[in-house]
């Protein structure tokens, strides 16, 4: 069975979250311990970031090497169009899709921990003591804005990822409005990057990630709430209630992620 390492909660994994289960191939996820788990993880594949995908023998670091390596060794369901020009476009939507919406995605992330004390505890897991809950909601808004600054994600930085993924959003709406999908008449490559990758600005709602409840379709005010982004939402529901396979889906992985020592 194919053992997807990762982290639950990582845009990029959830990309090639999606492309496993449109592809209908069975895996086993396993969560890797911050710190540790990850040092391990480099003994594996040379990388310390997630996703990293084993395939019997086969070791794939990077989710646009996964995805090119799932669609050469499991051709059936083609994410990557043939055609030369589409294929270049699909190409380009996933590069950009990787490089701006989801990088300015972590910065609307870490902006909403600065403004939405619900949001905070929300992150949480469900089995977090309600006392840490309550203390971890009661510490004010500035103090989490001190250390987004901290870690280099200032204010100017932060509205200038929001206003990004604003104008990304616009665009996603407006090529979606005239077609089903970003690059043919089939989810491709592109969607899916495009789909996983904006998950930090709303989560998909459903039972489709091991998150806490309370943090299902909720995301990034001033983008998730705001009505003109909404064919974008919707359509990406849509991709998700086809294509995503839920936690309970029998024969496939239908429990929490398995966290082990990597050998």
């Amino acid at each position: 069975m194919l053992e997807l390492y990762q982290f639950e909660m990582s845009h990029y994994v959830e990309k090639v979250r999606l492309i496993l289960d449109y592809k209908g191939l069975e895996y086993r996820k396993i969560e890797v311990t911050p710190g540790l788990g990850q040092v391990e993880l480099v003994r594996m594949s040379g990388h310390r970031q997630v996703p990293v995908l084993k395939d019997d023998n086969e070791v794939i670091a990077d989710s646009t090497a996964i995805a090119e390596y799932l669609d050469k060794k499991y051709p059936e369901k083609p994410i990557i169009p043939s055609d030369p020009k589409l294929r270049g476009l699909c190409l380009l939507i996933e590069q950009w899709a990787d490089e701006s919406i989801g990088l300015n995605a972590r910065k609307c992330l870490v902006g909403t921990f600065g403004q939405d004390q619900s949001f905070r505890t929300a992150v949480l897991p469900s089995n977090t003591p309600d006392l840490l809950k309550n203390l971890i909601g009661s510490v004010p808004n500035d103090i989490f804005s001190v250390l987004g600054f901290g870690m280099g994600f200032g204010p100017d930085t932060i509205k200038a990822a929001k206003d990004a993924m604003k104008r990304d959003l616009a665009s996603l709406c407006f090529i979606l409005s005239e077609q089903p999908y970003l690059v043919t008449d089939y989810p491709t490559l592109a969607d899916f990057a495009v789909a996983g990758l904006t998950m930090y600005v709303k989560f998909p709602g459903g039972n489709y990630l091991d998150i806490p409840a309370n943090l299902k379709n909720k995301g990034v005010p001033g983008i998730a709430d705001v009505g003109i982004f909404e064919p974008f939402f919707t359509w990406r529901d849509a991709l998700y209630a086809k294509y995503r396979k839920p936690l309970t889906t029998s024969g496939f992985d239908d429990s929490a992620p398995t966290s082990i020592n990597i050998d």
